[in-house]
């Protein structure tokens, strides 16, 4: 993709309800789709194919051998986009049970660094890794095999290799899934047309026709999900949008983000000084319903309403976030945003209610909408090391103390609003000793 644009997602709905004739059809390629994509996690997800799934060409052939496409008779433009799309999942699998691996040996005290080296050396070939699960010889290139033979000559290999093999059996996860209203559609399996979509079938040389609420028209990989009990769908499509630059974009802004003040700049600024009174009301609603959404798990009215006011919540929240993040950007106009890594939330706890509103905390949703954002007026993101940046002096980086939201250095006598200290910290943080995660 060009640098200079970036890829963000559209979404698309029906006009019209799908009849039941059009939504069986449907469901019945998500449920083939579902099918394949189990099947390629059974067969490929375990040790014995690290060697086949990448790049993935040896998945692809020997899943065309099999004969399982015929056999559900499912068009090879959805068959090969759920092999493809099992695939991923199962690489990423992997790459999560590395990344925990490689934690554990870091926290290991019981390993020396020779043995902590070696480990993540095999962690990080991938041949070796495969052949270390797989109990083969370990055979590379030559400059790599030399490295790999001199840590090798410092630990004892066969013992680093039992630990490998007993932590990958502990926790490598083989994947499966059940959702099976949702699958994806290559560019032939679909014509814009009429206001809405054709869409292929599993009969050959028909397509089902969706008019949809806009007249837009891609050329791209899309993505379906079904909701057959409403009798509608979404699409989400992939786009490439151009980067905007602003020359007026010059400032450098520290931020702090907030549950009650969504963002407090280095310099005083607020911006989403609601977010505490959206998020209070979304969660304390929450809280009020979850007995009674327990009780109604069935296709009644109860869970119907329940679900409907929970999305018109979350779209005003999210709505609202929108919105203030665009002004924010617009007042500001910021060249790079020094922002501290989120925290996650403290788990436990007696109070419910406080731990009901930090659980719908919209953390996650500000930092992705802020980020998608930055990219499109091509404004950086620099992230800064948070330890003790709320409880320092902006002034003179000795620790002070809060009170009622109010910070106070007894060293050199300076007060300021609790995020506004913190914000001064992150830029100075970013500017100085530029120690970044």
């Amino acid at each position: 993709m060009p640098s200079d644009k970036i890829c963000k997602t559209v979404h698309q709905y029906n006009k019209e309800s799908v009849s039941d004739t059009d939504m069986h059809k449907l469901l019945d390629i998500a449920e083939d789709y579902r099918k394949v994509k189990n099947y390629v996690y059974d067969r490929f997800g375990g040790i014995g194919s690290l060697s086949k799934i990448y790049p993935g060409y040896t998945v692809q052939n020997e899943m065309t051998a099999s004969g399982y496409r015929e056999t559900l008779g499912l068009p090879a433009v959805y068959f090969y986009l759920a092999v493809f799309d099992a695939l991923a999942d199962i690489k990423s699998q992997w790459t999560r049970t590395k990344t925990k691996l490689v934690k554990l040996v870091n926290k290991n005290e019981s390993f020396k660094e020779e043995e902590k080296h070696y480990l993540r050396f095999i962690l990080k070939v991938n041949n070796a890794f495969e052949a270390v699960l797989n109990q083969k010889p370990i055979e590379l290139a030559a400059k790599v095999n030399r490295q790999y033979c001199e840590l090798a000559g410092e630990v004892d290999s066969e013992k680093m290799h039992r630990y490998l093999c007993r932590q990958v059996r502990k926790y490598h996860v083989k994947l499966h899934t059940d959702t099976a209203n949702v699958f994806s559609i290559a560019e032939r399996a679909y014509r814009y047309a009429d206001g809405g979509i054709y869409i292929s079938i599993k009969e050959k040389r028909k397509r089902i026709f969706i008019p949809l609420t806009d007249n837009n028209q891609y050329q791209c990989q899309l993505r379906m999900k079904l909701y057959p009990k409403e009798n509608r769908i979404e699409l989400k499509v992939p786009v490439n949008v151009a980067v905007r630059r602003h020359m007026d974009y010059v400032n450098q802004v520290g931020v702090a983000v907030g549950f009650n003040t969504m963002l407090t700049t280095d310099e005083g600024h607020r911006y989403g000084t609601e977010l505490g009174k959206y998020q209070t009301g979304y969660s304390d609603w929450v809280r009020e319903q979850a007995s009674s959404y327990r009780r109604n798990k069935g296709d009644n009215p109860g869970r119907k309403k329940y679900c409907a006011k929970k999305r018109r919540l979350e779209e005003g929240l999210h709505s609202y976030i929108n919105h203030e993040l665009n002004y924010f950007l617009a007042e500001e106009k910021p060249k790079v945003i020094y922002v501290v890594k989120l925290p996650k939330p403290q788990a436990g706890g007696h109070n419910k209610k406080i731990n009901y509103s930090i659980a719908q905390w919209q953390r996650g949703y500000i930092r992705k909408r802020l980020e998608q954002k930055c990219k499109e007026q091509s404004i950086e993101i620099l992230e800064v090391l948070g330890k003790n940046i709320s409880n320092e002096c902006s002034m003179c980086g000795v620790l002070g103390t809060k009170t009622a939201g109010v910070f106070s250095c007894s060293a050199c006598g300076y007060q300021e609003e609790e995020k506004t200290n913190t914000a001064r910290n992150v830029k100075k943080r970013g500017q100085g000793d530029g120690v970044l995660y």
